[in-house]
């Protein structure tokens, strides 16, 4: 059991963090979209570039936690766990934002952003509602 508490601490301490970089980087997309500033854009493409790199580790010890858990849980209780099977899906949708976030960077990188700050302000929500779903799934455990 306390092996399972120690993956739990670290699946939520490490979700913690990748959530940290994923709610402040399209914030940051909102800024480089809304200036013409040429040192304000160099300054916001280092600071995207950095902060993506330095999530994306948090993102891969998030799932890899993850996993061990389901692994030290087992096959029965993974089969049963029907609100898992919600977050897992959830999860798959984030991991895809996330690789999108890779697409965006790469499309300011080059100073070919043609979306609106208003986009990445809507864009900035998705993770949130992911959030609030997942938590509400793995504590409550509605199904």
């Amino acid at each position: 059991m306390a092996t399972i508490l120690w993956l739990k601490a670290f699946h939520v301490i490490f979700m913690v963090a990748w959530f940290a970089g994923i709610f402040y980087l399209p914030r940051l997309f909102v800024n480089h979209a809304e200036t013409d500033e040429p040192a304000v854009i160099e300054r916001l493409k280092g600071m995207e570039r950095r902060l993506l790199y330095f999530v994306t580790p948090f993102a891969l010890l998030t799932i890899a936690f993850g996993l061990a858990l389901i692994m030290a849980y087992g096959k029965e209780w993974f089969a049963a766990a029907k609100w898992l099977h919600y977050k897992l899906t959830l999860v798959i949708i984030l991991v895809g934002y996330h690789i999108y976030c890779f697409k965006l960077l790469r499309v300011f990188q080059q100073d070919k952003n043609t979306r609106s700050p208003k986009f990445y302000r809507i864009f900035n929500e998705v993770p949130v509602l992911i959030l609030f779903a997942v938590v509400i799934l793995a504590y409550v455990k509605p199904m």
